[in-house]
């Protein structure tokens, strides 16, 4: 059910986008268009554009955003927003680095906007924490090395930035993308 409602709003998205492309309305231009009259920073236009391509993406949803300039962070709230989550928030990444993409060829925005949908990140940063910690419990108890899964970078580096405090264990990285992760070792152990 879940792999026929992402396989229609990607089919959707995709319609939506020949279809501009065909009118000559892209998304980017029609947000330029709207900011056209009033005072608008490449912030707001990024904006903008992350709103329409959630509603897109989630056909039928009303999307509220809020968006804090100063942080460039970007955070997406609506009722069903699963779908522009994804599995393990792939979804939220890939429309983060698009939405980066853009901003940077239009000469937007100068750094990475960051993008939260339903606080999915703020959670998920919370859960790596906690994992860390149990798991850096466990090696203590243990004394052995524990191995933790493959994971992206920025999680990862929020394992090694947790534990560096903890004076009981060490953490490496071991292996190559996509299966790089992270190693945690109780001191006195190689």
């Amino acid at each position: 059910m879940l792999d026929e409602n992402m396989g229609d709003a990607i089919n959707t998205f995709v319609k939506s986008l020949e279809n501009e492309q065909k009118s000559g309305k892209l998304v980017e231009n029609s947000i330029k268009e709207n900011n056209k009259n009033k005072e608008s920073s490449g912030f707001e236009e990024i904006t903008n554009f992350v709103k329409r391509a959630v509603e897109i993406i989630c056909i039928g949803e009303k999307v509220n955003i809020k968006a804090d300039e100063e942080n460039l962070k970007i955070s997406v709230y609506g009722n069903d927003l699963g779908i522009a989550i994804g599995k393990d928030g792939r979804n939220i990444e890939a429309l983060e680095y698009v939405t980066n993409l853009i901003g940077r060829r239009k000469k937007l925005i100068g750094k990475n906007v960051i993008i939260d949908i339903k606080d999915y990140r703020k959670r998920n940063i919370e859960k790596i924490k906690k994992v860390a910690i149990e798991m850096a419990k466990k090696a203590i108890k243990e004394g052995r090395k524990i191995i933790l899964k493959p994971m992206p970078s920025h999680e990862r580096k929020i394992i090694h930035n947790i534990l560096s405090s903890l004076k009981e264990v060490k953490t490496r990285s071991q292996n190559e993308e996509p299966n790089r992760r992270v190693i945690i070792y109780p001191v006195g152990n190689n």
